[in-house]
């Protein structure tokens, strides 16, 4: 199918949406650990603070992410998604006008509630309009403009705060949001689907939870999602202060080298994920489960080599590959998640889930700013190894003892629910 062609297709033509707004979702949080230095430098901000800016942000859109599920599953979700936008890219462009450390904690908790509406709103959005033989790639291309983001805001920001200060780049990218949420509705008009907003149709929040409550498999997906959001967050936030210590690299390029190597290898791990999922679980649903447990479980090892004190080219490998595997791993997740979570309940789900991981994601980060002074990062890195050793367990654990009477359950549900 061409490009044209497929953008007439209202499935591909919110894909191709969401994967534009997803860049710059993820270009926005990017941006602030690439001007760390001399935005600690101006504002005259400690280790600790840092750490904590990194945390508010997080745990403001864990709180809130269960209420963003909710109203995703209440009502339309393609406005959820275009107001998240506008409202976190207003939130970007005031953090370029920051005059303290009170002003920055509001913002970052302003940036922290209003992205968190638009995840779990995307994602069911996604879902409703991919059936299980493109859901796969559909989901994987989504994650991947989120990733994409990374890798461009933290290297825009790094160019931009060295020739025009740290300032510009919260200007230009928060401009651009605002612009593509002004054109948004042209992307959704007539096409989602009315379950979700008609009132007749909308779950109560005690029928979701106690579905939930009943799929183990939920539950272990939730874990990993915890673990590994331990593990990446102290990533996304501390790598790129890191190569700028660790081999005095300049803004630009310590904002390229601690997203690029991280986030490429996930890019083409949830590319190469995406079609391999969908191959290896035609037929076999649950598959899904045990490729994310063997890709964490590969992964783990990587990690030690931070233990070796490494020089950059060992970085460069453990980073990379570590990424492309938990990018295969995690190209898994959301397709499994829609196995087991019937479509009216699924935004919710990944609201929770996005919550506990932005939530355990905000203490490794504090964490880290605690620790970093005595234990230093090559050690801290290397200790999340263990982390995703934890996560391929679970995974497997779901995929071995649950996720087949988890699956029969929803047959059962849809069938009821449409007798």
């Amino acid at each position: 199918m061409n490009p044209a062609g497929a953008l007439a297709q209202p499935r591909w033509r919110i894909l191709a949406f969401l994967c534009f707004a997803a860049m710059l979702n993820y270009a926005d949080r990017a941006a602030f650990s690439t001007v760390l230095p001399p935005l600690r430098e101006e504002l005259g901000l400690s280790d600790v603070a840092i750490g904590l800016m990194g945390s508010l942000f997080l745990w403001s859109y864990a709180l809130a992410c269960p209420v963003a599920g909710i109203m995703a599953d209440r009502y339309s979700r393609s406005r959820l998604v275009v107001l998240s936008l506008a409202a976190w890219s207003l939130v970007t462009l005031l953090t370029g006008l920051t005059n303290g450390l009170a002003m920055l904690a509001v913002l970052r908790i302003g940036l922290g509630i209003s992205e968190s509406l638009y995840l779990p709103a995307a994602i069911a959005l996604l879902a409703d309009h991919h059936g299980p033989k493109t859901r796969g790639r559909a989901l994987a291309l989504h994650s991947i403009g989120l990733n994409f983001g990374v890798v461009a805001g933290g290297a825009f920001a790094g160019y931009l705060a060295e020739h025009f200060g740290w300032r510009t780049g919260f200007w230009v990218l928060g401009g651009a949001g605002v612009l593509l949420a002004a054109f948004g509705h042209r992307f959704f008009d007539r096409t989602e689907p009315p379950a979700p907003a008609a009132a007749a149709n909308r779950p109560g929040v005690g029928e979701v939870l106690r579905y939930l409550v009943r799929v183990p498999t939920f539950h272990a997906l939730l874990l990993k999602m915890m673990l590994s959001g331990f593990t990446i967050w102290i990533f996304l936030n501390w790598l790129p202060l890191y190569f700028r210590e660790a081999f005095h690299l300049s803004l630009g390029a310590a904002g390229f080298a601690g997203t690029f190597m991280l986030q490429i290898a996930f890019v083409v791990g949830l590319a190469a994920g995406g079609w391999i999922s969908d191959v290896v679980s035609d037929g076999h649903p649950r598959r899904r489960m045990l490729m994310l447990a063997w890709c964490y479980l590969l992964a783990a090892p990587f990690l030690l080599l931070f233990l070796t004190e490494p020089g950059f080219g060992a970085v460069v490998v453990a980073i990379s590959a570590f990424s492309l595997l938990r990018g295969m791993g995690d190209s898994c997740e959301k397709p499994a998640l829609c196995e087991v979570v019937p479509p009216r309940y699924r935004s919710t789900a990944i609201g929770l889930m996005n919550a506990c991981a932005n939530a355990n994601g905000g203490i490794g980060v504090f964490l880290i700013g605690l620790m970093k002074g005595t234990m230093g990062l090559n050690a801290m890195f290397a200790c999340l190894s263990g982390c995703l050793l934890l996560a391929a367990g679970v995974s497997w654990v779901g995929y071995r003892f649950f996720m087949q009477r988890d699956m029969q359950r929803l047959r059962e549900h849809e069938a009821a629910a449409h007798a």
